[in-house]
């Protein structure tokens, strides 16, 4: 098992590059007829990334401050005591925290930036949708341009934390995620949704850490750095191509 990226760590916290395909707590797989993954046919427990960080890093307490979809690979944050956990808590519920996401698809959007709001509302299967209504609407801004002949590529900053407002959002415009069959994305190897960009404002200073994209089949290397120079965000919200630092209070 590979080890998880740790893109920045001190006594309080560590923010972690997720790779996909790891939920945020443990979970027990059924184990199919057959299955020589699981000894004797019995249920397997698959664990989440809480866990593993803890044996990884040999912690005994670790607490998450916000979620990342099991397929959303990028920057998460973990607080090692509940006092930080809390203050994260916070500036993620009073929407202190700049977040900048990635994303891909295989369609042009409707509109190429703006912004995208509702109310969400969930259906079944596990699917929200976006409603009309703007009574507690989810917000998310977006930028895009093609990040390779054939697909689109997204910057896109949620300016509130609301369960799959991405994923939603994007198919609003006509442009579901690459992988995201959910919301009737093309399939592919992965969810091509990717956490880039992280801001606290803590009260010991503020961090901001950026983390590299989690490629898959559809685009490398090349194509995520002639897409990070072929996007040309407003002023307002500059394209972040800061490292991780961290910034003490004074």
């Amino acid at each position: 098992m590979q080890p998880i990226p740790v893109l920045f760590e001190n006594t309080d916290l560590i923010i972690v590059n997720k790779p996909i395909g790891i939920a945020m707590h443990d979970a027990t797989k059924e184990a199919d007829f057959g299955d020589s993954t699981a000894e004797n046919g019995k249920a397997e427990k698959v664990e989440g990334i809480v866990t593993r960080l803890k044996k990884q890093l040999s912690l005994t307490e670790l607490h998450l401050c916000h979620r990342l979809d099991t397929g959303t690979s990028g920057c998460l944050c973990l607080a090692k005591n509940a006092a930080v956990a809390s203050e994260i808590g916070e500036l993620f519920s009073s929407r202190r925290v700049s977040k900048y996401y990635l994303a891909l698809s295989s369609q042009k959007p409707k509109k190429k930036q703006g912004m995208i709001m509702g109310d969400m509302k969930n259906r079944r299967g596990g699917q929200r949708i976006l409603l009309k209504t703007l009574e507690n609407p989810a917000i998310t801004q977006f930028f895009s341009n093609a990040a390779k002949p054939g697909t689109r590529g997204f910057i896109v900053k949620p300016h509130s934390g609301k369960t799959h407002q991405i994923r939603v959002a994007l198919k609003s415009i006509g442009a579901p995620i690459l992988g995201d069959t959910l919301y009737g994305g093309e399939a592919s190897d992965r969810l091509y949704l990717h956490a880039w960009h992280l801001q606290l404002p803590l009260s010991s200073g503020e961090l901001a850490v950026t983390a590299p994209f989690d490629k898959g089949e559809v685009i490398n290397e090349d194509d995520v750095q002639a897409w990070y120079n072929g996007l040309n965000a407003p002023e307002t919200y500059p394209w972040p191509s800061l490292p991780a630092r961290y910034v003490p209070a004074q």
